[in-house]
């Protein structure tokens, strides 16, 4: 069973989710937030899996309510939906310690799948955002290339983990790291959690934030 928490200021916005959500026997709805401050203490109070978090609404936002969820070091992960596809909202709940970013046009069944993905410790991204939240870390992460050397994390990888690291921060699924570095895909999948735990990420998204910090991934790179 996943708990859920859903915070929207939108009375019938939540309503829908909560309707959805109640009909499927694997989640729980285990309580709702109008506002950032109201979800930030729910979550503090209920624990649950997944907060459901909207971006724009009265009073503390989505953006500042996940990174005090984030901060708290506690087992909840927030699940970002928003109707404004805008890139600063993508990379802001991000950095804030978000674990996916979904549009609220999204289908049930791909909001379900991302929330049972962020519940599961992987991350999730709205695939029309993918390529645009590359291309925006580029413009707000500053080149290092050559510094990476000076993070002990980096060095604590193995060759083959800098290597899998690097195709995490251009956005490859482990099928497709499978196919390149001709591995099995249960294979990746142990490289990846050795990695995560290594640089001390929480999900393949703080990975790719990790990656662009220093200087391993850019846009457009092959």
């Amino acid at each position: 069973m996943t708990t859920v928490l859903i915070v929207d200021d939108q009375p019938l916005q939540r309503y829908g989710f909560r309707m959805l959500l109640d009909s499927i026997p694997e989640t729980e709805v285990v309580g709702e937030a109008a506002h950032g401050t109201e979800a930030v203490r729910k979550t503090a109070e209920l624990r649950p899996d997944v907060v459901l978090m909207d971006v724009r609404m009265p009073g503390m936002d989505g953006i500042e309510a996940t990174r005090r969820i984030a901060a708290a070091g506690e087992r909840s992960r927030v699940l970002v939906l928003t109707t404004f596809d805008l890139d600063e909202y993508v990379h802001a709940a991000l950095r804030a310690g978000a674990s996916g970013f979904l549009l609220k046009d999204v289908r049930p069944d791909e909001l379900l799948a991302g929330i049972r993905a962020v519940a599961a410790g992987d991350a999730v991204i709205a695939p029309a955002l993918t390529r645009r939240l590359l291309d925006e870390f580029a413009r707000y992460v500053p080149a290092r290339r050559g510094e990476a050397g000076e993070d002990s994390r980096l060095g604590s990888l193995t060759d083959r983990e800098r290597e899998i690291l690097v195709a995490i921060g251009k956005g490859w699924t482990n099928g497709e790291i499978a196919t390149r570095f001709v591995l099995s895909e249960s294979t990746v999948k142990t490289h990846v959690g050795r990695v995560l735990a290594k640089i001390g990420a929480r999900d393949r998204i703080q990975a790719v934030i990790f990656a662009y910090d220093h200087g391993l991934a850019r846009p457009n790179a092959d």
